[in-house]
């Protein structure tokens, strides 16, 4: 595993030598550990912004490992959660994966595979942060675009040409290349093609029905 000091690993299980166990586990791989009793104590924890997961044990006094996984779907935290349990069956492992969950470890579970399920964790929580980090950036292009030159985008993406642009918005074709110029400036687009894939990224509407075109 590489080392990550910007990267943190929670640990949630009510059994004090697991906790500190992993705990200097994990610490020995050069990452950041904080240790929880119960998932009480966890859900009052601010966490920092940066890249992490958490090794969650299912059965905990109060709120169970998996009442916790809920309960941080809930509140839109998309941490990535790894099981360990010491009583783990085959149903609470399919509910426990099926909700999101990266890796259900019956103890005693060897360290490599912990460690393993830790690095694909926190790539996982990364490549999702990095993703939404670049949504967020197209969101805030697009956010800047007039009303008219998103028209134009929406007409542009859906294959329509300028002329037929033109036509459908009422404005001419000099307008709508002037409009069309600003629209690949303000968006950061090199070429049509990155600029469709910018809308898709976006979930933006695409507008193929061209039944309006001029002919």
């Amino acid at each position: 595993m590489v080392k990550d000091a910007d990267a943190i690993v929670f640990v949630v299980d009510d059994d004090l030598s697991i906790r500190e166990a992993i705990q200097s586990l994990v610490s020995l791989e050069g990452l950041r550990v904080e240790t929880f009793a119960n998932a009480q104590d966890f859900l009052k924890r601010e966490r920092p912004d940066l890249p992490g997961c958490v090794v969650l044990d299912v059965e905990l006094p109060g709120l169970s490992g998996l009442d916790l996984q809920r309960e941080l779907a809930a509140h839109g935290i998309t941490l990535p959660i790894i099981f360990i349990t010491g009583y783990g069956d085959i149903p609470m492992s399919v509910r426990a994966m099926k909700a999101g969950a990266t890796e259900f470890l019956t103890k005693p579970f060897r360290d490599q595979d912990l460690l393993n399920a830790i690095q694909q964790a926190l790539e996982r929580d990364r490549a999702a942060r990095q993703h939404s980090s670049e949504i967020a950036e197209l969101r805030e292009r697009f956010d800047a675009l007039t009303s008219r030159e998103r028209e134009v985008m929406a007409l542009v993406v859906g294959g329509w040409l300028n002329k037929q642009i033109g036509f459908e918005l009422g404005i001419s074709e000099i307008t709508v290349k002037i409009h069309r110029g600003r629209v690949m400036g303000k968006m950061g687009a090199q070429s049509l093609a990155e600029l469709v894939r910018m809308t898709e990224r976006l979930e933006l509407p695409r507008v193929t029905d061209q039944s309006a075109k001029t002919k």
